[in-house]
């Protein structure tokens, strides 16, 4: 099979920088028609090179089709603002050492498209870059798991979902599979044993056909694999035993995706519409970007405005409460605070994010601030720090997917902010 279009691309010195690479000056999708050499596209793989990608990741449903999350008919919980001017001359020094930099200086350095901080539950500080404003929305990428280990957390609690049923309780189809027999735990965490590399170096990973299968991505001339997620669900083998690893992979969220469909009747969009969003007071509709049978992209395809994840991050460092009601139970909240297994994590991550864990599809550093945050590729965050009551929520374009191409210019530009807030 030829090798799909690529999510990520290597950095080299002669990458533009932000104020270059700014899909609004280069002129991308302008005009009636576009130039043809301003045209992008999903089934030509445009969509996902590089820098017409600061560009479709503020428009992805004017490329693919989407199912929306809607925000129901209830008033908009009002975020009220108490804006500074003391964040953008913010100095810190990068992870490994360098000389400092400045908050601003950072927000160029990872091609933002969009930066929300609220402290204390105001708008402290919101910017806009590129072609992404208020009034639109930007994918999440992998972002998007922790808004769906929430919601399948929520299910626990509700005794919708039992943690320590195996899949194929749920999903008989996936009784031939590597997914049997691990738990709703499992994928939570994930701590399960599955052949499927993450690797979005290697050509031949598992993940490039999933995201085919699942209309992520465009399909290579020939392309003869799964149809769908459902499809592709059906295909994975087993490698090692579920529970003894962390081990990211993102078919664990598209598989907590299909037992969420099938333990309530509804699909995982109505389930955060009605469980969720609506009681957010949400500004705008979300939406999924879903496969070739209407299914959601669980792992990756939720798209929303910058201020609406604000409120869900709001709401997760206020134990769930938010809008005058409880919307995630605390229990759900204090155990992704608590964190997963360490020991376990570490075998995986080695020394790229140390004392860290994963629980719940959140990220832990167990920090003395008792941070925690969702993280998703080319730079996508939500960071909650109860200490310094603060959430911040950004969008980006970075060329390169993996997350340690910015951490070391965004982690300690978070920790100095919640420091300096304090």
């Amino acid at each position: 099979m030829n090798a799909p279009v690529h999510l990520s691309q290597p950095t080299t010195p002669t990458l533009p920088d932000a104020a270059a690479s700014c899909p609004a000056a280069l002129g991308w999708m302008q005009g009636s028609p576009p130039p043809a050499n301003k045209l992008i596209r999903f089934a030509d793989g445009s969509a996902y090179q590089w820098p017409q990608m600061r560009w479709s990741f503020s428009n992805f449903r004017q490329l693919v089709p989407t199912r929306a999350v809607g925000r129901g008919f209830g008033a908009v919980c009002a975020l009220p603002r108490a804006e500074r001017d003391d964040i953008d001359a913010l100095r810190f020094t990068p992870l490994g050492g360098g000389p400092p930099i400045t908050w601003a200086q950072s927000l160029a350095a990872n091609y933002t498209d969009a930066i929300l901080v609220l402290h204390r539950g105001r708008i402290a500080y919101e910017r806009y870059f590129g072609v992404q404003k208020p009034g639109g929305q930007h994918i999440a990428m992998s972002l998007t798991k922790s808004v769906i280990g929430t919601l399948g957390a929520l299910l626990v609690t509700e005794d919708v979902l039992n943690a320590e049923t195996n899949v194929a309780h749920y999903l008989p189809e996936l009784r031939d599979t590597g997914l049997a027999d691990a738990t709703v735990r499992q994928l939570l965490d994930m701590s399960t044993g599955l052949q499927y590399s993450e690797d979005y170096d290697d050509p031949h990973a598992e993940v490039w056909v999933h995201m085919c299968a699942g209309n992520v991505l465009p399909r290579p001339p020939g392309y003869p694999g799964p149809d769908s997620f459902y499809a592709y669900l059906q295909s994975v083998k087993k490698q090692g035993e579920h529970g003894t690893g962390f081990a990211y992979k993102t078919i664990n969220a598209d598989a907590l995706g299909w037992v969420i469909r099938r333990a309530t009747g509804a699909s995982v969009s109505s389930n955060l519409a009605q469980r969720i969003w609506h009681k957010l007071g949400a500004e705008q509709d979300a939406y999924f970007t879903i496969d070739n049978t209407g299914c959601e992209f669980a792992g990756g395809g939720l798209n929303t405005s910058l201020r609406d994840l604000g409120r869900f991050g709001e709401m997760m460092r206020c134990g769930g409460h938010f809008n005058g009601q409880q919307i995630v139970p605390k229990s759900v909240v204090d155990d992704i605070r608590f964190g997963g297994n360490k020991t376990h994590f570490a075998l995986a991550n080695g020394a790229t994010l140390p004392g860290w864990s994963y629980r719940n599809m959140w990220w832990v550093p167990h920090n003395t601030n008792g941070a925690f945050m969702a993280r998703g590729v080319h730079g996508q965050t939500v960071y909650v720090d109860p200490t310094a009551e603060m959430v911040m929520v950004r969008f980006a374009s970075h060329p390169v997917a993996n997350n340690d191409a910015n951490d070391a210019t965004s982690l300690p530009a978070w920790q100095a902010l919640a420091d300096h807030l304090r």
